[in-house]
């Protein structure tokens, strides 16, 4: 989670929403990154999203069995579905998203009892430090005081 914390870090500073993500498999990092939509001009360039199809191109294919996926935020619907289409085996996130996440704060995607795979969640895992990356980029966007 550190290490996906450190790609959000490095995404706010390149003017992105400050989302990391890492996957790993085995104890071993196939993949980091941070959020991408700005610099892309892309929608899907979400952190998670980034980090699943570069999982999958060194896996040598789409089903990332045994892959962890850590995400410094709540996945919205289009990371859960992906994630859930790619059959990770778990997905621990940082901060709740109360607008868009997909881990019951708004959708339940990850376990929806309906899916023909369910991911394995944990949340809250460095929440405080998630969220206060976000609030002071919002913050600082916004020109708000501190």
């Amino acid at each position: 989670m550190r290490r996906a914390l450190q790609a959000a870090r490095a995404a706010g500073a390149r003017g992105e929403v400050p989302v990391g993500a890492v996957a790993v498999r085995d104890g071993t990092i196939l993949a980091a990154a941070g959020n991408a939509m700005e610099r892309r001009g892309d929608a899907t360039a979400h952190a998670e999203m980034l980090v699943l199809r570069r999982a999958a191109r060194i896996a040598g294919g789409w089903r990332l069995d045994g892959v962890t996926v850590y995400a410094t935020l709540e996945p919205c619907p289009m990371c859960a579905g992906a994630m859930v289409q790619a059959r990770i085996a778990r997905c621990v996130y940082g901060a709740r998203d109360p607008k868009k996440g997909a881990d019951g704060s708004v959708y339940d995607v990850l376990r929806h009892a309906r899916n023909n795979h369910r991911v394995d969640v944990t949340g809250g895992i460095l929440a405080d430090e998630s969220a206060v990356l976000l609030q002071e980029f919002f913050r600082a966007r916004r020109g708000s005081p501190a």
